[in-house]
């Protein structure tokens, strides 16, 4: 989209990119909730290591299910018919989960509440990719990756005031209370427009014209969107169909990128934080989570700020050198070999060197490197390999630290220094690049 546009359209553009984004703080407050309930749960249904991890991990195997599933239906129907339908799944779930008093029946909602979290970590950032200025479009999908890290900061911060306010079957309220933003996430969906390259690929051109119009592009200007959409959709001429053949290199770019997201131990680190820090210096647990949500929250900030500037690569590689270090520390810290006051300073610095790099890029490029026909299928192939690797860490991540408390640290360490190399020779830099020339952009070396 050009950056041409009215008021009244600019603010319909504003509303429609918050109003996507606002599911990545669905996503953020439902998936970090859990960390504080794990002990209630403990205790309630006497859970083991292992089936503590089955627990933590319900929700994580429902999103590797909706970010694989989602995907056609968002080609089919728009992305924004469709995360209403998971709007109302967010609100069943958190409610469910809540109200339930048998062990497998909150296994189940926790896993409806997955579908949800992973439906929309496909749908939103391809909805704001669609819509968005290629010279912001780093930025603005990058408001999804912010509202995430919003989501956990206001989990932990949540939790924190609900036990301080309730003394009874704390949890429950903990956990319902994420059925509100998903309220008024349902709300404002109904207020904004479905997307114009969407409704182009289904033969609307005339709803099309009325949406670029609704977002503040004049007639000529969304006559020309119109024309490079459709050049763009008559050079991909394997059509409808993602294909190893056709669409090999951005196949393999989602899928590291969404494998080494988690292989770095952001989710694991995130949902046990209260368990790492038992024992860690003066101040709890909690108190300590609030400071890594802060740090997460502030540091996506930051890079937001350099996406559309340095660039999606560069962030990558140093990034993932940063996490290397940080991680290694804490293993060392974990080990016995470092104080335990060096552990807080380096998973903060760890989540800084996450949140600018990782953090920030991964739902951006999941979100470009496919045409746009099968983009929300491509999209959804690095989500639920994302979401996949979330849940085997999650699940034997207890397992592995009741072991050895330093073994995970070690095994992230590693990946991200495998990441460094992999990212500087194999990807390619997409930043400023049309969403309509990424095909071509995609054939060129890294």
């Amino acid at each position: 989209m050009t950056n041409t546009t009215t008021r009244k359209g600019r603010g319909v553009l504003i509303a429609s990119i918050g109003t996507a984004a606002l599911a990545g703080l669905l996503f953020g407050f439902d998936t970090a909730v859990i960390a504080g309930v794990t002990g209630d749960l403990t205790r309630l249904y006497g859970l083991s290591p292992e089936t503590l991890g089955v627990t933590v991990s319900a929700a994580l195997w429902g999103t590797m299910i909706g970010a694989i599933v989602t995907g056609k239906p968002g080609d089919l129907y728009g992305s924004r018919r469709v995360l209403a339908v998971l709007g109302v799944l967010y609100v069943i779930a958190g409610l469910g989960c809540a109200l339930v008093t048998d062990w497998y029946a909150f296994l189940a909602f926790r896993f409806a509440c997955g579908l949800a979290i992973g439906g929309s970590s496909v749908l939103a950032p391809v909805y704001i990719a669609e819509i968005a200025p290629p010279k912001q479009r780093g930025l603005l999908v990058g408001l999804f990756q912010l509202a995430i890290v919003t989501g956990i900061l206001v989990a932990y911060l949540s939790n924190a005031i609900v036990a301080g306010l309730v003394e009874t079957d704390a949890w429950r309220w903990k956990l319902g209370v994420t059925a509100a933003p998903a309220i008024l996430f349902l709300v404002l969906l109904a207020r904004i427009p479905d997307s114009p390259r969407w409704l182009l690929t289904r033969g609307r051109d005339a709803d099309a014209r009325t949406a670029l119009a609704r977002i503040g592009l004049a007639s000529a200007e969304a006559e020309a969107e119109i024309a490079s959409a459709r050049a763009a959709a008559l050079a991909d001429t394997g059509g409808a169909k993602l294909s190893w053949s056709r669409h090999r290199r951005p196949i393999l770019l989602a899928i590291l990128l969404a494998m080494f997201n988690q292989l770095a131990g952001i989710n694991a680190v995130l949902y046990y934080l209260n368990d790492i820090f038992a024992g860690a210096g003066d101040v709890s647990p909690d108190r300590q989570a609030i400071l890594i949500g802060c740090a997460n929250l502030a540091f996506t900030l930051l890079g937001m700020v350099l996406i559309d500037r340095v660039g999606r690569k560069t962030l990558l590689a140093v990034g993932a050198a940063g996490m290397t270090v940080c991680l290694s520390i804490a293993a060392a810290v974990l080990f016995g070999a470092a104080g335990r006051g060096l552990l807080l300073p380096a998973l903060v610095g760890f989540i800084a060197f996450f949140a600018t790099s990782q953090g920030a890029v991964i739902w951006v490029y999941l979100s470009e490197i496919f045409p746009q026909a099968v983009r929300a299928r491509g999209s959804g192939l690095g989500a639920s390999t994302h979401w996949l690797m979330n849940a085997v860490i999650a699940s034997i991540f207890p397992v592995m630290a009741a072991w050895s408390a330093g073994a995970p640290f070690v095994l992230f360490a590693v990946a991200m220094a495998v990441q460094c190399v992999v990212v500087l020779i194999f990807f390619p830099e997409t930043k400023g690049v049309a969403l309509d020339d990424m095909h071509a952009r995609m054939e060129t070396p890294a």
